[in-house]
């Protein structure tokens, strides 16, 4: 439990987004409200974004309460090694910059299932459409509010989903109301107050350890020094050896960060090709933090758990005999035994940062696509008005499915693992279509339609087979390779059927795929650092640096 000053603190922080939100959006709506393009305002900010916003939006909407919850846990379960879902995050940040940024531009599309329209046929949008509707109130608002359910509970004592309510309630209302630019204005303020939070963390468990070579000692000590380990070997327990990091996580990284409505929004809101291109390396370079102040905290909370400086007796329990741990509540432990009264109310105010990001963000994604690729095709004549009204009422549903979907998710042990099994069976097709795409031009729409279609259906059934029959073959393989098998199965459908069913370019699509993958880097660049070539080599050289020293 929390005390009243940092309460106070906490509900101030909730009160001043929710105004800053629904000030930027309305001040910009009535800018803007004689412009006639009241939907793209409304939907992508009238693509005014710039780099900054792009970047440190991108952020917030993918670091939620999840991460900050989850991530935590996983470095106190199995040291550095999800932090290479953050690392490798560069490298797809670098493909959306360089290959994929561009043609979304270009296309001038209001969603990525437009993108697919006009790359394929109207068949691949239709689905991608309820993917990405489905993704988004199943990974990006439901797995948020469960692990901030999870912290809310823990500190202030309330029922989980009471705490979840009231705060999806009042992002939604901010988020409806003021559309993209109060999504991105919000995300940019509680990306600086979630790292502020998460440095404040990480700092507390440093000095409580006395720094890092003590804590190296106690990791030597147990002999879990591999914790330390990022690049783990053939075997690895963990079922994440090296090679399933660098197959599987391209898989699921380009969905995410390239082909997911969610994310890529706020790209498609840019002012320009640069900003485009700039914002999503920005991005990659803040990616860099949350292996040292999301992950790390929790490997010091191992150490100071085994040395004696951390209490975790409440997280423990007797199962079948045997004393377990529920790592869940270990970042809201370190919160209550850590960080000083005062302080607590700004890592709160952080946790609740990154779970209203998230909401906020997923949001409008879900209304930008039912507006746009579902309500229009049956409805071509509907107005900028209807569309925004129709808009805002499936936020509001998604909202409530996703509350809904609270209970089924908490069956999994680990948030994090469960959050990426999901995306492991989702991704492959989607991942499969839009790299063909964009990188070979005789890919058809006849073999997109069908890639995504029997891709999907065999996710789903691998997904209850694993659940289903956990000790066969399919269910003993990590879903990291998992994720890999099933894009391959993908690639072959799909190339197969171009070859069987040729592509018949129109006018959109013959412009919609590079001719050669250094055509992208021709594109226009700004000088000197700026310069996303640039930008891209120096982070590439960072990240290969990083891996070699956490190897």
């Amino acid at each position: 439990m929390i005390h009243t000053p940092d309460l106070i603190i906490s509900a101030l922080y909730i009160a001043f987004i929710f105004v800053i939100g629904l000030w930027s959006g309305i001040r910009h709506q009535r800018k803007t409200r004689n412009n006639n393009n009241e939907a793209g305002e409304y939907f992508l900010a009238g693509k005014k974004l710039r780099w900054p916003m792009i970047g440190l939006a991108l952020f917030a909407t993918n670091i939620s309460c999840v991460h900050l919850v989850s991530l935590a846990q996983s470095g106190f379960d199995k040291g550095l090694l999800n932090g290479d879902f953050e690392w490798m995050a560069a490298f797809t940040l670098i493909l959306l910059a360089l290959f994929f940024a561009p043609f979304y531009i270009k296309s001038g599309v209001a969603t990525l299932p437009d993108f697919l329209e006009k790359r394929y046929d109207r068949a691949s949008r239709d689905w991608l459409a309820i993917i990405s509707v489905v993704s988004a109130v199943l990974i990006h608002i439901a797995f948020s509010l469960l692990a901030g359910g999870v912290v809310l509970h823990t500190l202030f004592g309330v029922d989980m989903y009471t705490s979840v309510i009231v705060i999806s309630i009042i992002t939604t209302i901010y988020t409806i109301v003021g559309g993209l630019t109060a999504v991105v204005v919000t995300e940019s303020i509680q990306t600086l107050v979630l790292l502020g939070g998460a440095i404040i963390m990480s700092i507390a468990a440093y000095n409580k350890m006395g720094g890092w070579e003590p804590m190296v000692d106690v990791l030597k000590h147990t002999g879990e020094l591999n914790k330390l380990s990022m690049l783990r070997p053939h075997g690895d327990p963990s079922g994440m050896p090296w090679y399933a990091v660098f197959l599987g996580y391209p898989v699921l990284g380009i969905w995410y960060w390239c082909a997911d409505q969610t994310i890529v929004q706020r790209v498609l809101g840019a002012k320009d090709e640069n900003h485009a291109r700039v914002g999503p390396l920005f991005c990659g370079f803040i990616k860099i933090l949350p292996v040292f102040i999301f992950v790390m905290p929790g490997l010091f909370a191992y150490t100071l758990a085994q040395s004696g400086h951390l209490d975790i007796s409440a997280l423990k329990s007797v199962v079948g005999g045997k004393e377990v741990v529920d790592s869940k509540g270990i970042y809201t432990l370190m919160i209550t035994q850590l960080i000083p009264q005062g302080l607590i109310g700004v890592l709160v105010a952080a946790l609740l940062s990154g779970l209203m990001s998230q909401i906020s963000g997923a949001l409008n994604s879900i209304s930008t696509i039912v507006s746009y690729d579902i309500y229009k095709r049956y409805k071509p004549e509907a107005n900028d008005a209807g569309l925004v009204k129709v808009g805002k009422i499936a936020a509001g549903v998604s909202l409530i499915l996703s509350l809904a979907l609270l209970p089924l998710l908490n069956r999994y042990g680990s948030i994090f693992d469960g959050l990426n099994d999901i995306i492991a069976h989702i991704a492959p097709p989607i991942t499969c279509v839009f790299l063909l795409g964009v990188f070979w031009d005789k890919a058809s729409a006849v073999s997109a339609k069908y890639t995504l279609w029997i891709g999907s259906a065999i996710g789903v059934i691998v997904f209850a087979m694993n659940k289903l029959f956990p000790d066969t073959a399919i269910g003993q393989i990590p879903f990291m390779m998992m994720a890999f098998y099933l894009f391959v199965i993908c690639v072959v459908i799909q190339v197969t059927l171009s070859y069987a069913y040729p592509v018949k370019h129109t006018k959109e699509s013959s412009v919609l795929y590079w001719r050669s993958p250094w055509e992208p880097l021709r594109g226009p660049a700004w000088s000197g650092l700026g310069n996303y070539k640039v930008l891209s080599v120096l982070l590439v050289f960072i990240m290969v640096v990083l891996f070699y020293i956490f190897r």
